[in-house]
C-alpha cells in the first residue's frame, strides 16, 4: 500500500464529512438570523418560535461542524508536511485570519446569543446574532481563498523553488476565489432551503395525521389546536406552513443563484485547468458538443475508448466562452501539452520517493469529474423543482396527507446536500495529478505547481496513516450517529423541545426564580 493513497483517502474522508456541516451551518445561520430580526420587528410569536426551533437545530450542528473541523488544519502537518513546507508562506495568512478573526468572531458572539436571551437589550441581542453569522460568512471565505490559490496561484513569486506571498491583495481577491465564494454561499442557501422544507413538512403532516388540522370543502387549511399537548397550538401551524414557504423560496433563490456563479466557475476552469473541465463533459475531442450521456471505460488515460451517445452541439462552447461556436480542445489534445509541459515522469527527487520516475497521469478520473458534474447539477435541479412544487400544493395552507409524499420531502433534504458534496469532490479530485495547479493562461504565476505524489510527508509510514484513518473515521461516524440522534430527536419534540417555557408548570413548587429562568435551557 501507497501511503500517499491511504492520506488522500484520510483527507478526503475528514473534509467531506466536515463539509456536510458547513454549508448547513452557513445557509441556516443566515435563516435563523432572519427570523430572529423578524421577532424583534414585530414581536409576533410565531417568530420567535421559529427562531428557536431552528435555531437549536443550527447549533447542535455548528457544535459538530467546529469538533470535525478542528482535524483539517492538523492533517496538514501531520500527513502533508511537504505541501504544508511549499505553501506555508501563502496558506499561513488566511488561514490565520480565519481561526484567529473569523472564528473567534464566530464563536464568542454566538455564544453571547446563547447566553444572552432574556438578558440583553433585543437588539443588541439580535446583533450578536448576526455578528456571529458574518463571521461564519468571513470564516468561509477565508478557507476558500486558501484553496482557490490551490487551484489558481497568484500573488507570489518563486524563491529557491518555494512561493513567496508578495501581493496579500491579489490572493484576498483571486478571481478563482471570488467565484468559487459565491458559489458555495448560494450552495449552502439552497441547504437551508431544502433542510427547512423538509422539516416543516414533516410537522404539517404531523398536525394532519393527528387530526389537529383539517381541510374544508375547497380544500383549504382549517387550523386547529391540540390543547393538552405543548406548543401544538394555532401557531404552530403559522410556524410550519411559514418555515416551509420560506424554505421552498429560498432553495430556488439558493438553485438560481448556484447555475449563474456555477457558469462564471466553468468559464474560468476551462481558463485555468481545461483539462478538468474537458474531463467533466468527456470531451475526447475537439468540438462545440455537450455530453448528455457518455460511456466507455472512463478511466483510461487515453479516452479512446468513450463513446457519447447523446451530445448537444454548441452547448459545451457555451459553457466555456459564452457562444456556441468556438471549438474547445479536447482530452486527447491537451494530455500531450501538459506532458510536454510538465514532463512524463514524476521527477528524481527525494521528496517523491519510490514513486520517482512514475509515469504522470494527468487525466483526472473520468468516473468522478464525469459523474459528480452531472449529480451536482441534477441533484440541484431536483431541489429546486421539489421547492416549486412544494410551494404549488402548500397554496390552500397545509400539506397533503399522503405519507409517501413526507417521506419524499424529508429525504429530498440530502438532495442538496448530495449537490454540494459532488461539486466539492469534483473540485478537488478533479485538480489531480496537481495538488496545486499550475497556470497555463497568462494571469496566473507561471512555474507554481506542485504534484500531490510530492506532497505527503515522508516520515509517516502505511501502518500510522491507516491507524489515524480508520480511527478518525470511526470517532466521526460516532459523531454522526449522535448528531442524527439529537436532530430528530428535536425535531419530533417541534417547538416545545426548544421553548421549555411552553410547557406548564407549577409555580406553587418552584421557590427559585432562577429555575424559571434557566440560561441554558435553550442550550440544552
Amino acid at each position: 500500500m501507497d501511503p500517499l493513497d491511504i492520506a488522500r483517502w484520510q483527507f478526503g474522508i475528514t473534509t467531506v464529512y466536515h463539509f456536510l456541516m458547513v454549508p448547513l451551518t452557513i445557509g441556516l445561520g443566515m435563516t435563523v438570523a432572519i427570523f430572529h430580526t423578524q421577532w424583534v420587528r414585530t414581536r409576533d410569536e410565531k417568530w420567535l418560535r421559529m427562531t428557536k426551533f431552528w435555531g437549536k437545530l443550527y447549533l447542535v450542528n455548528f457544535i459538530v461542524g467546529v469538533a470535525t473541523g478542528l482535524v483539517q488544519e492538523f492533517q496538514f502537518g501531520m500527513a502533508w508536511s511537504e505541501y504544508s513546507r511549499f505553501v506555508g508562506d501563502v496558506f499561513g495568512a488566511p488561514l490565520a485570519l480565519e481561526g484567529l478573526l473569523a472564528f473567534f468572531v464566530e464563536s464568542t458572539f454566538l455564544g453571547l446569543w446563547i447566553f444572552g436571551w432574556n438578558r440583553l437589550p433585543p437588539k443588541l441581542h439580535l446583533a450578536t446574532l448576526w455578528a456571529a453569522v458574518i463571521g461564519s460568512w468571513v470564516s468561509a471565505y477565508f478557507i476558500i481563498v486558501a484553496n482557490s490559490w490551490m487551484q489558481h496561484p497568484v500573488g507570489v513569486e518563486l524563491v529557491d523553488g518555494r512561493p513567496v506571498m508578495t501581493d496579500i491583495w491579489a490572493v484576498l481577491t483571486n478571481n478563482t476565489a471570488l467565484a468559487a465564494y459565491s458559489h458555495t454561499l448560494f450552495g449552502s442557501v439552497a441547504v437551508a432551503g431544502g433542510f427547512l422544507l423538509g422539516i416543516a413538512w414533516y410537522q404539517l403532516w404531523r398536525r394532519r395525521k393527528d387530526g389537529i388540522d383539517t381541510v374544508d370543502a375547497r380544500g383549504r387549511v382549517v387550523v386547529g389546536e391540540a390543547g393538552d399537548i405543548p406548543g401544538r397550538d394555532a401557531r404552530d401551524h403559522g410556524v410550519w406552513i411559514t418555515s416551509l414557504r420560506v424554505g421552498a423560496v429560498v432553495a430556488i433563490v439558493g438553485f438560481g443563484g448556484v447555475a449563474i456563479t456555477g457558469d462564471l466557475q466553468a468559464k474560468l476552469m476551462y481558463e485555468q485547468q481545461p483539462l478538468k473541465m474537458a474531463a467533466a463533459e468527456a470531451a475526447c475531442h475537439t468540438g462545440t458538443e455537450f455530453s448528455v450521456l457518455s460511456i466507455g471505460d472512463l478511466g483510461a488515460q487515453d479516452c479512446d475508448s468513450v463513446q457519447t451517445l447523446i451530445a448537444i452541439p454548441g452547448v459545451l462552447s457555451f459553457l466555456a466562452k459564452g457562444d456556441f461556436e468556438t471549438e474547445l480542445p479536447g482530452i486527447n489534445e491537451l494530455i500531450p501539452q501538459y506532458q510536454e509541459q510538465y514532463g512524463l515522469t514524476l521527477p528524481d527527487d527525494p521528496r517523491y520517493g519510490d514513486r520517482a520516475g512514475q509515469a504522470i497521469e494527468y487525466l483526472p478520473l473520468m468516473e468522478v469529474t464525469y459523474w459528480g458534474f452531472r449529480i451536482m447539477i441534477g441533484f440541484g435541479a431536483i431541489a429546486a423543482f421539489a421547492a416549486a412544487v412544494a410551494l404549488w400544493l402548500t397554496r390552500k395552507g397545509t400539506v397533503p396527507r399522503s405519507a409517501w409524499i413526507m417521506r419524499l420531502a424529508v429525504f429530498g433534504i440530502l438532495a442538496p446536500f448530495g449537490a454540494n458534496i459532488a461539486g466539492w469532490v469534483f473540485t478537488e479530485m478533479g485538480r489531480q495529478p496537481f495538488v496545486v495547479a499550475p497556470n497555463p493562461d497568462p494571469s496566473g504565476v507561471d512555474g507554481v505547481f506542485m504534484f500531490t505524489a510530492a506532497a505527503v510527508s515522508p516520515g509517516v509510514t502505511v501502518g500510522e496513516l491507516l491507524f489515524s484513518v480508520i480511527t478518525l473515521t470511526l470517532v466521526y461516524a460516532v459523531l454522526l450517529v449522535f448528531e442524527l440522534m439529537l436532530l430528530v430527536r428535536y425535531v419530533r419534540s417541534g417547538v416545545a423541545g426548544a421553548m421549555p417555557e411552553l410547557a406548564p408548570h407549577d409555580d406553587s413548587d418552584d421557590t427559585d426564580p432562577e429555575k424559571r429562568d434557566d440560561v441554558l435551557a435553550f442550550a440544552y
